[in-house]
């Protein structure tokens, strides 16, 4: 009986792994053809198999105008350089104001007792189900008033505050004993010191979380820095690369190289806090 069963399980367990294997596959065939794309030629890149026949690097350093272009046999006129120190700068400058604005409004939200609080947050929380798309209008009128247009903090203000960032960040803080506050009070602690000396280290988890998701998301923003700048210089990655399918024509083989150099800094931090990110999205799920 105990060795049927044990069989069973294990040609369950295959057929998992078997299924699981194969829709991983399906699933990383388009990257795999990016990459294989980036060091085809241009003859061959628009042919159907996926390892190129006569590799080249040559793409890359067209792309980061190292190289001449071989068909206009000039260099192209981009920024790569530009648009990377535009992109990390403005997702630095995201992170960094959304998890200080998130973790102060989840402190208020979650460790202070005042008249309306929970009614706020519920509200505060309503604002996620209004389409971002919504606020363009608003948002833009408000950073004309404000003359930020084709400025760096046109892009980060704006997306400077989260509700799920807040929600996160409450979960993990509701976690947290209420004794602690109440003894660094009995001690002389005031709110600034409980919350940056004994709350925001235990939740850490989240803070990390928050981190990762909010420097992915503005590391690839599009459509807000695309209505916000005419200026080249100021231009992310994500602008940027237009110029490689517009003032270039279609060469695929340098558009997947662009792209290539444009995802790998987000492979690179994502592989870093894989684990950090998944702990604190499963601890913030469950806890408060």
């Amino acid at each position: 009986m105990t060795n049927n069963f044990a069989s069973r399980r294990r040609v369950s367990l295959t057929w998992r792994l078997a299924l699981l294997s194969v829709l991983g596959l399906m699933i990383s065939m388009p990257f795999v053809w990016m990459v294989a794309s980036s060091f085809k030629q241009r003859a061959e890149v628009e042919q159907p198999q996926i390892v190129p026949h006569h590799a080249t690097a040559h793409n890359y350093p067209i792309v980061l105008t190292l190289e001449k272009e071989p068909v206009q046999n000039k260099k192209l006129d981009l920024q790569f350089g530009r648009w990377y120190f535009n992109s990390v700068f403005m997702a630095f400058g995201t992170t960094l104001l959304q998890v200080l604005t998130s973790a102060l409004a989840a402190y208020a939200f979650a460790r202070l007792k005042w008249k309306g609080r929970d009614q706020v947050f519920m509200l505060y929380l309503a604002t996620m189900m209004i389409p971002s798309v919504v606020l363009t209008i608003p948002n833009f009128q408000g950073m004309v008033s404000l003359h930020f247009i084709n400025t760096y903090h046109g892009l980060i203000i704006p997306v400077a505050f989260s509700a799920f960032g807040t929600f996160l960040l409450r979960q993990f803080m509701m976690s947290v004993s209420p004794a602690l506050d109440e003894a660094a009070t009995i001690d002389g602690a005031n709110h600034w010191q409980i919350f940056w000396d004994i709350v925001m280290p235990l939740a850490r988890p989240g803070l990390i979380a928050l981190t990762v998701m909010t420097f992915l998301g503005s590391y690839q923003s599009f459509f807000w820095p695309l209505i916000m700048l005419n200026d080249g210089q100021l231009f992310p990655m994500s602008v940027g690369m237009m110029s490689l399918d517009t003032s270039y024509g279609r060469q695929t083989e340098l558009i997947m190289a662009a792209t290539v150099m444009n995802i790998a800094p987000l492979i690179i931090v994502f592989s870093i806090f894989q684990k950090y990110l998944v702990s604190g999205l499963q601890l913030g799920g469950v806890k408060g």
